[in-house]
């Protein structure tokens, strides 16, 4: 089913929406469409279509927020990986049979003097708003407008890497700092403009800051340094009409879930189990403060129809929307048959009152952005 901007807006505010909305946020992990297509999958399977997806049409606000750097550049190919110097100067290296986002293989920052090389990339300028974009969002009524942010961990750990960037916080607080104000300065800039010209439904930011044995940065220092930069922009935008704030970030937040909340945060996925994330538990815990896209466990499709059924009924209850899309947690994994996929598609609909899919529908698109 495809969904309208002002249905989603309702069903992600916990407002009035006629029934659940179920998704696939990422889609197939490298390799298995292989796997699939041996199985005897349509090509309608391949490309998810055939299952028949509730989505919600999306257009970009027309505002650029992150740093403008050089042209990638291929460095070496070969059948297994390949080599690039990517946007920031890295040196990035990606295994094709494996991946989707290269592996950094060195930092550009390392201290103040670094990053004052790189600041200019990240500072305001004119041409960060493309107007003619910001003219087609407001000639798309039915998309949902979508505007992004630069993580207050991420963009750090993109240039300086994780270990410099959590020990910054103790041996370098001033370059974090002015990191955080000049994006927080531009971003502002940026979506102030904007947002007098149109109404932005979504601010989007992406951190990636845990694994499953917790968070790369506690409640102390996220209320320090990524409450006043979160705030600044959300507030502003809150009054000019946007409801949803959303954070994309794998792994276990439960210990810093109230701190991300005092930033101003209204939803935040993808919420995987396997790292202790269990949506029922949130759900009674925050109630209608938090919404939620993902929290059905990936792995258990490569189980028994059983488990699959124990997994569903546990987490498809009705006490769990508005406020929730209902999904797998990430990528649909290697070893996952297709038997059991099609089946976790029409059991899912059946516990949740849905018709039956219908595999004429094409309107398929992913959720995560």
């Amino acid at each position: 089913m495809r969904w309208t901007r002002e249905q989603y807006r309702e069903l992600m505010t916990f407002g009035a929406v006629e029934r659940p909305m179920f998704a696939e946020l990422f889609g197939p992990l490298v390799g298995l469409e292989d796997e699939w297509r041996a199985q005897g999958a349509t090509p309608a399977e391949l490309n998810m279509t055939a299952f028949d997806w509730d989505y919600v049409p999306v257009v970009s606000c027309g505002g650029d927020t992150h740093p403008r750097g050089w042209p990638t550049v291929t460095l070496e190919e070969t059948a297994e990986f390949l080599v690039q110097r990517d946007y920031l100067g890295r040196t990035v290296k990606l295994c094709k049979a494996t991946a989707t986002i290269p592996l950094p293989l060195d930092f550009p920052v390392k201290n103040m003097d670094d990053w004052r090389r790189f600041k200019p990339m990240f500072e305001y300028a004119e041409d960060r708003i493309n107007w003619t974009a910001v003219a087609h969002a407001k000639q798309t009524p039915d998309a949902l407008v979508l505007a992004g942010m630069p993580g207050a961990f991420d963009m750090p750990r993109e240039l300086m890497g994780e270990e410099v960037t959590c020990l910054a916080y103790y041996e370098q607080p001033e370059l974090l700092a002015d990191i955080l104000q000049t994006i927080s300065d531009t971003t502002f800039r940026v979506l102030e403009r904007i947002s007098r010209e149109l109404v932005i439904d979504q601010l989007s930011v992406h951190e990636d800051f845990a694994g499953k044995s917790g968070p790369l940065v506690g409640p102390a220092y996220i209320r320090e340094y990524f409450q006043p930069y979160y705030r600044r922009i959300w507030e502003m935008l809150a009054e000019r009409g946007t409801t949803i704030f959303q954070q994309d970030t794998d792994g276990n937040i439960n210990s810093v879930m109230d701190a991300l909340l005092d930033c101003g945060l209204t939803c935040i996925f993808p919420m995987e189990p396997a790292a202790g994330m269990d949506i029922v538990a949130l759900r009674q815990k925050y109630g209608r403060r938090l919404a939620m896209l993902g929290g059905i466990d990936k792995h258990v499709l490569r189980k028994d129809r059983a488990a699959i059924r124990r997994e569903l009924e546990y987490k498809l209850q009705p006490a769990l929307y508005p406020g929730s899309v209902f999904s797998l947690d990430h990528r649909i994994p290697n070893g996952t048959p297709l038997e059991n996929y099609r089946h976790f598609v029409d059991l899912s609909r059946e516990i949740l009152g849905l018709p039956p899919r219908r595999p004429e529908q094409k309107g398929w698109a992913r959720m995560a952005f």
